[in-house]
């Protein structure tokens, strides 16, 4: 096991990136089997004939959904550049949305350990996953930051043996693994310009069910009450790619210092995007969703749940934008620290 005195240094690291060879296809699928993962029951992500309607050439994609993606893509970086760590905990997660994605969708997905900052004794670490189409338009980008925890943190010894002889192998995304750039060579950077937003995606009004009149400052969203199982964290690890047996192992969950299984942050974060595009009617509405989780969703034999609630915190009639204040709490705690959304609408 690994101290953080003996770690490497990871800030030197900032900047490294590359580019995953091979391309994500968007399967028709794949995105019912998330949206049923993530409870997100709006038709556009179930019907072609819904998802049209609202002027998409295919099934929508949960706004969480780049997250399958980008995990398969961020392997490389937390396997030989972010070393020295027993384990990460997710903190925060920002999706900028800036053209919905759709089944058929050809994406290719960058990785940029974009910064390191040391709190508290602490590492937080940020990635930023930015996602092409095939004409080279920026479609999504994703922040994800987490925190590399060590022995020195309290993590159970013996915690690396026991998840080594539960996690599944062999499992991949895409057809070939970044293997290429190992941690000592030279930090490669993003080429400038880079990044080249969607057009389409700016210029397209969403097919809301409200209209932008129609809101006020101070306007509460419906309340939203889901329940989580354990077979609902084993279908959503099973789906996303994200295994970490804290989500279903008791046992690990406990060598890890929590008090039971927890659910995935993305999980509620899912939950929270389909509360949101259920209020606007359109998934596509989302343009930016940023949460601070500060705290966890226990998932205990009898289950769990979350409760989300929502207000307008301020309108821009230029852009035709609201930021919504979102809260979601389990068990009478706050599970999100700080989230909010900007929809835009019609």
């Amino acid at each position: 096991m690994t101290s953080v005195a003996e770690a490497p240094d990871i800030a030197s690291k900032v900047g490294h990136y590359y580019r995953v060879d091979d391309v994500y296809e968007v399967g028709r699928e794949k995105v019912r089997e998330y949206a049923r993962a993530v409870q997100d029951f709006h038709p556009a992500h179930w019907e072609d004939e819904a998802a049209a309607a609202l002027g998409y050439q295919g099934l929508v994609a949960p706004l969480t959904f780049v997250s399958i993606p980008a995990m398969a893509a961020n392997r490389h970086l937390f396997e030989s550049v972010v070393v020295g760590y027993d384990m990460f905990v997710q903190t925060e997660q920002v999706f900028e949305q800036h053209k919905p994605i759709v089944a058929g969708d050809r994406l290719t997905v960058d990785v940029e350990l974009s910064s390191v900052r040391r709190i508290a004794g602490k590492d937080l670490i940020t990635v930023t996953n930015t996602f092409a189409d095939e004409s080279g338009e920026t479609v999504h980008i994703m922040h994800t930051t987490v925190v590399g925890i060590t022995g020195d943190d309290g993590v159970d010894p013996e915690i690396t043996r026991a998840v080594e002889n539960v996690m599944v192998h062999g499992v991949k995304v895409f057809s070939q693994d970044k293997d290429a750039a190992a941690s000592d060579v030279e930090t490669p950077r993003r080429p400038e310009g880079d990044i080249h937003l969607s057009a389409a995606g700016a210029a397209r009004v969403p097919s809301t069910t409200l209209a932008f009149e129609d809101l006020s400052v101070g306007d509460e969203l419906p309340l939203r009450d889901a329940r989580l199982s354990r077979g609902d964290l084993v279908n959503y690890a099973g789906v996303s790619g994200d295994s970490n047996p804290i989500h279903w192992d008791e046992r690990i969950a406990q060598l890890a210092g929590l008090p039971d299984i927890i659910a995935h942050g993305m999980v509620t974060m899912g939950l929270g995007a389909g509360f949101l595009s259920a209020w606007s009617g359109d998934p596509g509405a989302v343009t930016r969703y940023g949460v601070r989780l500060s705290n966890y969703t226990i998932v205990g034999r009898e289950g769990g749940q979350v409760e989300y609630s929502g207000r307008v915190k301020s309108l821009d009639p230029v852009t035709r934008t609201a930021v919504i204040a979102v809260v979601a709490k389990s068990a009478g705690r706050k599970i999100f620290g700080l989230a909010t959304a900007d929809l835009r609408f019609r």
